[in-house]
């Protein structure tokens, strides 16, 4: 996967703290719904990948936060598939506003088991990385 996978989301009132900034932990619900839409535009959805017993945990999570978001605005996070081995899978993201970036994230998530074992990645998933 060459190009990083886009998704906009919009900020509302219940993303932000009470200076009227975008609360920390609102970041991470705008990247895990950005991974979900990164899987399901390459035909990967999470039903599917449950009914085959598998599903996914982060590992991992490293931010960077340098701006802040505020109530109203309309952010890009990317999202780019930077290695795939075994059970995991290694992602870059970034939120940005315009042109400006406001936070950075490296993450590891992992295939797991029913039952919370690690497990192979489906070769469908392996194949992002090229």
């Amino acid at each position: 996967m060459a190009e990083p996978h886009v998704f906009a989301v919009r900020v509302y009132y219940e993303d932000t703290d009470f200076s009227g900034n975008v609360y920390h932990a609102a970041y991470l619900k705008f990247m895990e719904r950005a991974r979900t839409e990164l899987l399901r535009a390459q035909g990967i959805h999470h039903v599917e990948l449950g009914r085959d017993g598998l599903a996914f945990a982060v590992r991992s999570m490293q931010l960077d936060f340098r701006a802040a978001a505020h109530i109203d605005d309309v952010l890009r996070v990317q999202t780019a598939v930077i290695g795939a081995s075994g059970a995991r899978l290694q992602l870059g993201q970034s939120v940005w506003r315009d042109a400006q970036l406001l936070v950075e994230a490296e993450v590891v998530v992992v295939a797991i088991t029913r039952e919370g074992k690690p497990t192979r990645l489906p070769a469908r998933l392996r194949n992002l990385v090229r």
